[in-house]
């Protein structure tokens, strides 16, 4: 079994000592450890595969089943490295990918650097069990604690256990995965993650929102300043800034597409879905200050003639897409605000009751440019999760949810950090139940 001597320790510690052959007794040394291989860094905590040794004659790999011990002074080999180094992008190298390079502290919901690795044998393998960004591991990596062991000794250790890293590094896109089924930023909440995508560079935020699927990356980036959005969208490409776009509350979406220049919103909206690229061109246009550019078109309507069982079916049928129905909306063909009732209404209605016959016809409504404040007393005063917008013939046009009116009253600062009420996914202007 390789490395029977080792039990755990630090990359650092081990960087630089001799690489040697022992040839019946005498020894040669071949050359120094110069960095270690992860074949699958994708693992809770991952195999060491492979040891690289600068030698005279370049950086070689000797497998690690070929290191009979790992002493204190020296690695032992069983024969001389004679791998050609593997190319970059098929594995993981501790020193070079990982060292002072960033990454996520999942638990910590932060981004730190690395300052140095901690191995450890187990299950049977060596392998990388925590990332250590505090003092002591530059104190060991300068050399002080050959020095003076006390001090560092002293100083507290900041170590993040390794199933608790997300790295940045984009090494290899087959193996190091960040989409939400797959990667532990998935943990992290939809405003964590933006806090997180905020501190990094623009080029490893994009590589990190790229890498998350069009729902959760959607959601991150509702939370995010404007020119942050902007940046990344601009490193994602038209075509998968366009399907991000899509899966994003049309309000924010609109609010997003209005900062850009004409010529690039319509690069966008060329690339969606037309009924989806249609509502947001209307939602561009209404000031931002206004129900129509607080408003979504996201909403559940229903002709007044179904049955409250019909109903029931039809939302089981189409509510996987959204989190949150506020109310159904009733509307005649020609889209005409009818009425309209909650879910509770709905669940404790006889199943045979008509829409019609159980829906409020007491409406309270706002016009497209009703200004934001007006939106936002209304809710108050009503008490509504949300306020339906209409026309002046009273045609539907969409709804202004709570959390939406909250972020016309209160500083910009907090609004990110708010909860999303509405469902992202919804590509129609409306969902239908009728």
């Amino acid at each position: 079994m390789p490395a029977t001597a080792f039990h755990e320790g630090f990359v650092s510690e081990l960087i630089g000592r001799p690489a040697v052959i022992d040839r019946g007794g005498t020894r040669e040394v071949v050359g120094k450890v110069a960095d270690f291989v992860v074949e699958h860094p994708e693992d809770t905590f991952p195999r060491i595969d492979a040891v690289i040794v600068k030698t005279r004659y370049g950086e070689l790999a000797a497998p690690l089943a070929e290191v009979a011990e790992i002493e204190a002074g020296a690695f032992v080999l069983l024969t001389p490295p004679k791998i050609v180094r593997p190319p970059d992008d098929e594995a993981l190298y501790l020193v070079e990918d990982l060292f002072d390079k960033q990454i996520v502290d999942v638990d910590g919901r932060k981004v730190v650097r690395i300052n140095d690795i901690e191995v450890a044998r187990t299950a049977g393998a060596l392998r990388v069990v925590a990332a250590d960004i505090g003092v002591a591991s530059l104190l060991r990596r300068l050399g002080v604690a050959r020095l003076f062991p006390a001090l560092v000794d002293r100083v507290p250790r900041s170590l993040i256990a390794w199933d608790n890293v997300a790295p940045l590094h984009d090494l290899n896109p087959t193996q190091i995965h960040l989409s939400v089924s797959e990667h532990r930023l998935s943990r992290l909440h939809p405003s964590e993650l933006a806090d997180v995508i905020g501190e990094l560079s623009a080029q490893d935020a994009a590589r990190v929102v790229g890498s998350l699927d069009d729902e959760r990356a959607a959601d991150a980036l509702e939370h995010l300043e404007p020119d942050v959005q902007r940046s990344i969208l601009d490193d994602l490409g038209t075509e998968r800034a366009a399907d991000i776009i899509e899966e994003m509350d049309s309000d924010d979406a609109a609010d997003l597409l209005v900062d850009l220049p004409e010529e690039r919103q319509e690069e966008l909206l060329r690339e969606m879905d037309s009924e989806t690229a249609e509502d947001l061109r209307e939602l561009v246009a209404y000031d931002e200050d206004t129900a129509g550019g607080l408003m979504t078109t996201d909403y559940f309507w229903i002709y007044p003639h179904r049955t409250v069982a019909a109903t029931i079916a039809k939302i089981r049928e189409i509510a996987p897409e959204t989190e949150f129905i506020y109310y159904l909306y009733v509307t005649d063909q020609s889209e005409k605000l009818l009425g309209v009732l909650s879910l509770r209404t709905l669940l404790l209605s006889a199943p045979d009751a008509t829409i019609h016959s159980i829906m409020d016809t007491d409406l309270v409504s706002v016009r497209t440019d009703t200004s934001a404040e007006d939106v936002a007393a209304t809710i108050a005063r009503y008490d509504m999760l949300a306020c339906p917008v209409t026309d002046e013939q009273g045609k539907m046009l969409g709804i202004v949810t709570v959390d939406d009116a909250i972020d016309a009253i209160i500083p910009d600062r907090l609004t990110k950090q708010l909860p999303r009420f509405t469902k992202h996914g919804q590509r129609r202007r409306a969902e239908k139940a009728s």
